[in-house]
């Protein structure tokens, strides 16, 4: 089944797992028995993604607005800007701080988050 949504329709929601941090989900297992999530987060200037692991997923980060400093488990911190396209293995330690302008990224995690 295809699934076509507009971003600018679609709920704005607090992150499950993250504090101060919010999503719109573009695609999910939950919502579209999809086997990605997809979705796009907005990580408010200031605020920080503590550092964790996802034990399971693959995590695809590009960036379209803002910036912020990531540091992944193996390579170090990484400049977080337009344009830039991150790939976090499952089982890697990483985070998100120092976000100096609001971050909006499109963040995809196979297998499936929720």
């Amino acid at each position: 089944m295809s699934v076509v949504k507009n971003v600018g329709q679609i709920a704005t929601r607090p992150h499950p797992f993250l504090r101060g941090i919010t999503m719109k989900v573009l695609y999910s297992r939950e919502d579209d028995t999809g086997d990605a999530t997809c979705f796009i987060v907005t990580c408010p200037a200031g605020s920080e993604i503590e550092e964790h692991v996802h034990p399971h997923e693959t995590d695809m980060i590009y960036v379209l607005r803002g910036r912020a400093t990531m540091w992944i488990e193996g390579r170090g911190e990484v400049a977080l800007e337009p344009g830039v396209f991150v790939v976090v293995p499952s089982g890697l330690r990483h985070r998100t701080y120092d976000v100096e302008e609001e971050l909006h990224i499109y963040d995809v995690f196979t297998p499936p988050m929720f």
